[in-house]
């Protein structure tokens, strides 16, 4: 788990469009990481 204020880790996801987009590639533009800690999960 990540404390506040920790930098994110470097990662690779698909766009909607299945394009990949690599965090470290985004620096200097705004980025909004968006998850649900709890999906998936029973409870």
């Amino acid at each position: 788990m990540l404390s506040e204020g920790t930098t994110a880790p470097d990662f690779t996801l698909p766009d909607t469009a299945g394009n990949p987009v690599t965090l470290s590639e985004q620096r200097g533009k705004y980025v909004l990481l968006w998850w649900y800690p709890k999906a998936d999960t029973p409870g």
